[in-house]
């Protein structure tokens, strides 16, 4: 079993172009301080717990109008049971997303050997002299390597993204990121929201990244992805 904390019955911009609903798994071992899910990554034992039944019957009762299932977190790989999970849903016949900061490479790569995935989306926090410092934990690098190399030669549609944040992660780590990801498909700049409760939150007196700022950063490494863009 999963720990389901949560659901967005019906979505239109996680999984473009298709109309998904999203499932939330509790739990994560990253501490990003501009984490916009402070529950799902510090309270989610505390958080009631969603039967699975209940997703399969959301999805049985939405057949004519859901074409996937986007599922997020928390971090989604560091659930056991998540492969099982994933083929339920798969013999439904939708289309699943899946959302990651690439920390599991075992949990992606059995995923992909299995074609339980058909999109993935790995966060790529900063560049590798600073990861610590962003997701504030000692981080694995080479496990984030293992992820990267596995999603590039998966043969699925895939997406590296990283928030910017003015004073943590700016341009110059966006450039490293291009070194890193060089020859990736696609590419995301999603721009800081302080708008929303965080795990740490200081970052609400923190202005967002300007549309000039954003586009600097999208143009230093438009040469390093087949596509860049901005969310």
């Amino acid at each position: 079993m999963v720990l389901i904390k949560g659901i967005n019955k019906t979505c239109l911009i996680d999984y473009e172009p298709y109309t998904c609903c999203v499932v939330f798994l509790g739990g994560c071992n990253f501490r990003c301080g501009y984490c916009h899910n402070p529950d799902l990554v510090l309270n989610f034992l505390n958080m009631p717990t969603i039967p699975e039944e209940e997703i399969f019957s959301l999805l049985d009762e939405r057949k004519k109008w859901l074409d996937g299932v986007v599922i997020t977190g928390g971090e989604p790989t560091m659930q056991k049971d998540l492969p099982n999970f994933i083929a339920k849903i798969k013999e439904k016949g939708y289309l699943v997303k899946l959302d990651t900061n690439g920390t599991n490479p075992e949990m992606v790569q059995e995923l992909l050997d299995k074609k339980l995935i058909d999109y993935v989306a790995m966060d790529m926090k900063t560049d590798f002299e600073e990861y610590s410092n962003v997701t504030g934990v000692n981080a694995n690098l080479n496990r984030i390597r293992e992820s990267i190399a596995a999603i590039k030669k998966s043969g699925i549609d895939y997406e590296f993204r990283t928030t910017v944040i003015p004073g943590l992660v700016g341009k110059e780590n966006i450039i490293q990121i291009g070194k890193i990801l060089k020859g990736s498909k696609k590419y995301v700049i999603q721009n800081f929201n302080p708008k929303n409760d965080m795990i740490e939150n200081r970052f609400k007196n923190i202005r967002a990244y300007t549309k000039q700022e954003i586009e600097e950063m999208k143009e230093s490494v438009k040469d390093c992805f087949d596509v860049v863009s901005v969310r």
